[in-house]
């Protein structure tokens, strides 16, 4: 059993002298956002990465204010492990990791990044999850509470790092926080569960993390798991599997829904979101007022106004709030039209559900760009919907194979299917498939490891190279 522990001389303000170890950097913000708690309280910090020096520049540089940080990179060493009171590990650090295994052997605690911040946290958190539209559902309801309130904090697996701000965060706000099925199953040592629980949708992803399906919700499952009796669960009413969950929260569960009216909650009805609950019901906007396409951020927008509502945000401010959101970047943002071709970058789409959801979105032809790191997750329904939806599909990456063959087991003749070797090439090769008024999406499916440091350069790479074809 993992486990961590929580120091109350934290709450006194001093970590002096204390060895912490962070156990993987990364280049997003948890590594560097504990590296930067720890120093800033005068621990002796080691950061240590098998990453580079050059790949960990940017999070390096974000550091360079705390010169007695000292960094092992391109490896993981024995002693740096065995010789930490403390051990704060990265969200990509797998449990069977050995070096997990030989902090537990000799004693050492463990904790992570978002952990410290359940611990510390003076105001209630609002916790979002799901397959997919979960950063986009947590910028809206960040925007909408930070409209009301501008002292209300975002971050988490968003990519920032609110650790160091909760000192100054007064109890009266709210803390929102994009929560990951690793960082999940880790909260669990501490086992607590955000105020607010918000649970988007659930479909297989990062099998190569949790091992099986059944390990993965079980993961995102804590997020309601410990919430206690005065707490909320906001729930997807159309999918299946998030249904289920219902009977064992431990608080108060609304629902949102597009296909049907919920007791408690958001649905859709004569082409308005209307919220309902205990007392009443209200209008609250009309849904083609929203500028986000398809289906899926119309179910985003219901999870992010139940919440606005839960939280007493006044109907004026919400339409306003929700119908000038134009979204995230990498998530479906729009790049360019060129000849009569649109171009979106869906380079956060690291799921062949999220894929999915990107093909039903448009209703026209799509030359599809996807490809990339292989998690594990097959393609077989995603490969149906590309046969529907696709002109053409150019693939890339270590997936591009698995993805063509599921694609041949589907009844579909009239599908072009090429391969790109970079970017670049996959744009020129979709660009000459496009004909005027189709769309051009990269929509991978897949994560981006295997050709790019992570999905935000995938993405860059496409918008630049859709740019030089203007």
């Amino acid at each position: 059993m993992l486990v961590s522990r929580e120091f109350s001389r934290a709450d006194k303000g001093t970590w002096m002298g204390e060895r912490i170890t962070i156990l993987g950097l990364g280049v997003f913000s948890g590594g560097v956002g504990a590296a930067r708690f720890f120093a800033a309280r005068g621990a002796e910090v080691t950061v240590t990465d098998q990453k580079t020096e050059d790949t960990l520049r940017s999070s390096i540089d974000a550091l360079s204010k705390w010169p007695t940080i000292r960094y092992v990179l391109g490896e993981h060493r024995d002693e740096d492990i065995t010789s930490a009171d403390l051990v704060v590990v990265s969200p990509a650090i797998a449990d069977n990791n050995p070096y997990i295994y030989l902090a537990q052997e000799h004693g050492i605690p463990l904790t992570t990044e978002m952990n410290l911040v359940f611990e510390r946290c003076p105001a209630p958190i609002i916790g979002i999850t799901g397959s997919n539209g979960k950063t986009t559902t947590t910028s809206l309801i960040g925007a909408l509470l930070q409209a009301h309130d501008d002292r209300t904090l975002v971050g988490g697996n968003i990519g920032r790092s609110i650790l160091n701000d909760l000192d100054k965060t007064p109890k009266s706000t709210r803390v929102v926080l994009e929560l990951s099925s690793f960082q999940l199953q880790r909260l669990a040592w501490t086992a607590r569960s955000p105020h607010i629980a918000v649970v988007t949708n659930l479909s297989p992803n990062h099998l190569d993390w949790h091992g099986t399906y059944a390990a993965y919700e079980s993961a995102k499952q804590h997020i309601v798991r410990y919430q206690q009796a005065d707490d909320i669960a906001i729930l997807n009413a159309d999918d299946e599997s998030i249904r289920s969950w219902a009977p064992d929260c431990p608080g108060r569960v609304l629902w949102f829904s597009i296909d049907r009216p919920v007791e408690e909650g958001c649905f859709v009805r004569d082409g308005h979101i209307v919220y309902r609950d205990e007392a009443n019901e209200r209008r609250v906007c009309p849904v083609d007022a929203l500028p986000l396409p398809g289906r899926h951020n119309l179910s985003n927008t219901l999870a992010a106004v139940t919440v606005a509502c839960i939280c007493e945000i006044p109907a004026s401010l919400i339409q306003k709030i929700v119908t000038d959101f134009n979204g995230v970047a990498h998530r479906l943002e729009w790049v360019a039209e060129v000849d009569g071709v649109k171009y979106y970058n869906d380079s956060a789409c690291t799921t062949p559900a999220s894929t999915i959801v990107a093909l039903q979105a448009f209703d026209t032809s799509v030359v599809l760009i996807a490809g990339g790191y292989d998690k594990g997750v097959p393609f077989d329904e995603m490969a149906a919907e590309i046969g529907q939806h696709a002109r053409a599909v150019v693939l890339i990456g270590d997936t591009a194979e698995a993805i063509e063959t599921a694609i041949g087991k589907q009844p579909v003749t009239s599908l072009i299917i090429d391969r790109a070797s970079s970017m670049e090439e996959a744009v020129a090769h979709s660009t000459d498939l496009a004909q005027s008024g189709d769309v051009v999406v990269l929509s991978p499916a897949c994560a981006s490891y295997d050709m790019f440091t992570n999905f935000e350069a995938r993405g860059l790479r496409f918008k630049v190279a859709v740019t030089k074809l203007i």
